[in-house]
């Protein structure tokens, strides 16, 4: 593993999973997909293509609720994620809402599966915030057959510009956008690109990209979050979802 996959694994194994296994319910009761911290409804942003039958990967999938949302519009999900509590609480939801679906305990950078195995790869908050988008990104366009649909959600570069170390994102810039790729948080590495520098890689992996999604915290939110309040994601957008496709 590399130093940020250890450091991660380390830090949803000691204390995120016990932190966020009490949402994992709430997300898997959910009858329809809601994306992100502000819990945007897929009916409104549209991001996912028709799923019904599709083999779909789910990179970093957490408690694998996005797989039970996908599983129960028709598609056959596999879940990889590196933290065995986070898939011991996946699949204590699987016995307890009745879903069955693959779970794979391993790097989202590294899959044990097959090229052009899938016709969608999704993360939501997995792969797309603590992986390297230069490796979990190419992965994606690996496991991808022709024409196959990646779909992620992340933090938005504005958030990671203007995140206060301990505190509520603020109204001033707090880092370079030249440069952003990896922010340290001690305990844990996130990943965010530049607008510019992601539509580079996407083309590099054969991608075509077809939407940028960026959320907007409603009124009023159904919660609030130490790292951002929903007034400052009411005036720029603190996550996006991008919409691409493997075309080459």
């Amino acid at each position: 593993m590399t130093d940020h996959t250890e450091l991660n694994r380390r830090h949803w194994e000691d204390s995120a999973a016990a932190a966020h296994g009490p949402l994992a319910r709430a997300h898997w009761a959910r009858t329809e997909p809601r994306w992100g911290l502000w819990a945007t409804p897929e009916s409104e942003v549209r991001a996912l293509p028709d799923v019904t039958g599709l083999d779909v990967i789910e990179l970093g999938c957490g408690t694998a609720y996005v797989s039970a949302w996908l599983a129960r519009l028709g598609a056959r999900p596999v879940g990889i994620d590196i933290s065995t509590r986070q898939l011991d609480t996946a699949r204590a939801m699987q016995a307890e809402f009745g879903l069955e679906f693959p779970l794979i305990e391993g790097d989202a950078q590294r899959v044990p599966r097959d090229d052009a195995t899938f016709d969608l790869a999704i993360s939501e908050y997995g792969a797309s915030l603590w992986c390297d988008p230069y490796r979990w990104i190419p992965e994606a366009a690996r496991l991808l057959r022709p024409g196959g649909h990646l779909v992620f959600l992340s933090r938005s570069p504005l958030f990671a510009l203007c995140a206060r170390p301990g505190g509520t994102a603020s109204t001033t810039l707090r880092r370079p956008q030249f440069g952003l790729r990896r922010v340290d948080h001690g305990t844990s590495t996130e990943f965010t690109l530049p607008h510019g520098e992601m539509l580079r890689l996407l083309r590099a992996g054969g991608f075509t990209v077809e939407d940028l999604i960026e959320l907007q915290a409603p009124t009023p939110a159904e919660r609030e979050y130490d790292e951002v309040s929903s007034e400052w994601a009411r005036q720029w957008p603190s996550e996006e979802i991008w919409k691409a496709r493997r075309t080459s």
